[in-house]
């Protein structure tokens, strides 16, 4: 099992900035690649920014520029920095994770937490 908590989100107004943590426990070592994933109310859920043990990343070409993924291996924990934050960005974003345990890939999947960008 992989358990990811999140934090960061909140209310900031267009143009602003937030950062967002999200830290993984349990089989850790199993994981392969983390992604930030958002949805808008009455929306599909959308991957915006991704990141491989590698350190590659890619991105969603809306926040292409204005969001950057990255993690800290020691701390089991993967970012994602927001920055020129626009209204269409207000979502409930997510971490996801996938993982391979007992030779079988999985997806887990952070709680949630809000954004909210006010004009």
């Amino acid at each position: 099992q992989v358990q990811l908590v999140e934090s960061g989100g909140g209310l900031v107004q267009a143009g602003g900035s937030l950062r967002l943590s999200c830290v993984a426990s349990g089989s850790a070592s199993s994981i392969t690649a983390m992604n930030w994933y958002r949805q808008a109310s009455g929306k599909q859920r959308e991957l915006i920014a991704g990141i491989t043990s590698g350190d590659n990343t890619n991105y969603l070409d809306a926040v292409k520029g204005r969001f950057t993924i990255s993690r800290d291996n020691a701390k089991n924990t993967v970012y994602l920095q927001m920055n020129s934050l626009k209204v269409e960005d207000t979502a409930v974003y997510y971490c996801n994770c996938v993982a391979i345990l007992g030779g079988i890939r999985r997806n887990y999947w952070g709680q949630g937490t809000q954004v909210t960008v006010s004009s």
